[in-house]
């Protein structure tokens, strides 16, 4: 079961693939890196999906946890530009 932490910086106009597709499931913990007000990550399914107006939120300094499944990404946005999230990746045997 490996386990990787990274940070990805983010763009507010081009999407990022934040975690890629793998042919396990993976459990993912993300942190906004951020902690001044104001400053979101914007998370999506896909690039074409990922908008800072319309996607859920992570908020300054909030953590949340997803399992993905094999095939599924992770994609995101910034606003205001060239914030960072946190990225714990588990990779599960199935």
């Amino acid at each position: 079961m490996p386990i990787n932490s990274f940070e990805v910086t983010l763009s507010d106009t081009t999407p990022a693939l934040i975690v890629a597709s793998d042919n396990m499931t993976q459990d993912v913990v993300l942190h906004n890196m951020s902690k001044s007000s104001n400053n979101y990550i914007f998370i999506a399914g896909s690039s074409d999906e990922a908008d800072i107006t319309n996607n859920i939120h992570i908020d300054p300094g909030q953590t949340i946890y997803l399992t993905m499944r094999p095939s599924d990404e992770l994609w995101g946005l910034s606003n205001p530009d060239g914030l960072n999230v946190g990225v714990l990746r588990i990779r599960k045997a199935d």
